[in-house]
C-alpha cells in the first residue's frame, strides 16, 4: 500500500485494552501497518509506549486516538445508570461508586500532540471523526498521513472534506466501537461489502475495508470492490503478541463467538461484543446508559469483581461477526496468511 509505504495491504486494527506496542511492532515488521491504540493512555504512558514501539520496529506504524466530545452527565443521569446496575453490585458484594467514576478515554488534545511531535509517526488515525484544524494541521506539517473511520457515505465525504488522506469503511460486522459520528442511528449502518463500493464511488482518496474480513480471500474480495486494502482486528486477538485476557480468548474459541451484538452497555456508545450476561439483561442498546465514555466507570467495577471469580458476565468481549480467522500463531505468520498477494 503505497500511501503508507508498506508491503502488505493490511492494517492491524487498533484495539484498546487487548494490545500494546508488541502487537503493533510485530505487524509492522512483517510488512503490514501495525497500530497502537492510544485513546486510553495518559501523555506519560503514550510516550513510554512510543519509545518502546520505536525500539521494536523501524517500519511505519499507526497511532490511533478518539476525538469524541467529553459529555456533560448530570447527577440524575449518573444515578439512573447506577440504579440500573445496583442489583449486580449487591450480588457481587461491590460498593457502587459514590459519584460518576473517572473517565479513562480522553479525546485527542494538546498533551497527546506534544508527545507525538517527538516521534512524528507516519500515520495517525482517529475514531469518531477528526480533531479541529489546530490539532490536525501540526500532524500534517511533518507529513503524517491521516486516517479516520466512516460508517456511511456522508461520514466518508465529511472526513475527506476535513483533511483525511484515506478512509476506513467500517462495515456493521466489525468488532469494537462503531466509528459513527454524524449519526448513531443503527439503521444507517451497512455491511462491509455493501459499504465499500459506495464509499469508493463517493470519495477520491484510498478506502480501507474493515469488518468481517478474516482471510486473504476476504481481503481480495474487498479489493475487487475498490478498496486499497483491509483493516483487520478480531483475527489478531489470539496471537501471542496480543494481551487478550484468558476469559476473552476462551470466549473467542467457544460457541459464544457465534453470538455478537452492537451494544452500548459497556461504554455508552455502540460497539460490537460477544453477547454475555450484561448485554442480554441490560442491552443490547440501553437508553439509561450514560454518554460515552462515562457508562464504563461503574461497569469496570463490576467487571473486575466478576473476573476475579472467573466470570466474563460484565467483560467487554469485543469481537467482529467473523472470528473464524483467529489463530494462536505469531502475528507475522497470521499476516502472511491474510496477504492477498500470497498464493493459496
Amino acid at each position: 500500500m503505497t500511501l503508507f509505504n508498506i508491503q502488505r495491504p493490511i492494517i492491524q486494527a487498533p484495539m484498546a485494552g487487548v494490545q500494546d506496542a508488541e502487537l503493533a511492532a510485530a505487524v509492522s515488521n512483517a510488512g503490514g501497518l501495525g497500530s497502537l491504540p492510544c485513546a486510553m493512555l495518559s501523555a506519560a504512558a503514550l510516550e513510554a509506549e512510543l519509545r518502546r514501539l520505536t525500539r521494536l520496529t523501524n517500519k511505519p506504524f499507526n497511532v490511533n486516538f478518539f476525538c469524541h466530545r467529553t459529555p456533560a452527565v448530570s447527577p440524575a443521569q449518573a444515578t439512573r445508570w447506577q440504579h440500573r446496575l445496583a442489583a449486580y453490585f449487591q450480588e457481587l458484594g461491590v460498593e457502587p461508586p459514590a459519584a460518576a467514576a473517572g473517565v479513562s478515554r480522553e479525546p485527542f488534545g494538546e498533551a497527546a500532540l506534544s508527545v507525538l511531535e517527538q516521534f512524528k509517526p507516519a500515520v495517525v488515525s482517529f475514531h469518531f471523526g477528526l480533531p479541529a484544524p489546530a490539532l490536525l494541521d501540526p500532524l500534517k506539517s511533518w507529513g503524517a498521513k491521516i486516517l479516520s473511520t466512516a460508517t456511511t457515505v456522508d461520514e466518508a465525504r465529511w472526513l475527506v472534506d476535513h483533511g483525511a488522506d484515506a478512509v476506513i469503511a467500517q462495515g456493521l460486522e466489525a468488532g469494537g466501537h462503531r466509528g459513527c459520528f454524524l449519526t448513531q442511528d443503527m439503521t444507517t449502518q451497512t455491511g462491509t461489502m455493501a459499504l465499500v463500493p459506495k464509499i469508493c464511488a463517493a470519495v477520491s482518496v484510498p478506502v480501507i475495508a474493515a469488518g468481517g474480513i478474516a482471510s486473504r480471500e476476504g481481503v481480495r474480495a474487498a479489493m475487487t470492490l475498490g478498496a486499497a486494502g483491509a483493516q483487520i482486528g478480531t483475527t489478531f486477538l489470539l496471537c501471542p503478541e496480543a494481551q487478550t485476557s484468558a476469559l476473552h480468548r476462551a470466549a473467542l474459541t467457544s460457541d459464544a463467538a457465534q453470538h455478537t451484538a452492537v451494544t452500548n452497555v459497556f461504554t455508552g456508545r455502540p460497539a460490537r461484543s460477544i453477547v454475555n450476561r450484561l448485554v442480554r439483561e441490560v442491552g443490547p442498546m440501553a437508553e439509561v446508559a450514560t454518554a460515552f465514555p462515562t457508562a464504563a466507570g461503574p461497569v469496570a467495577l463490576l467487571r473486575a469483581a466478576a473476573e476475579a471469580k472467573g466470570s466474563d458476565d460484565f467483560t467487554s468481549l469485543w469481537s467482529g461477526q467473523n472470528a473464524t480467522g483467529c489463530r494462536e500463531v505469531p502475528a507475522a505468520e497470521l499476516l502472511q496468511r491474510l496477504d492477498p498477494q500470497q498464493q493459496g
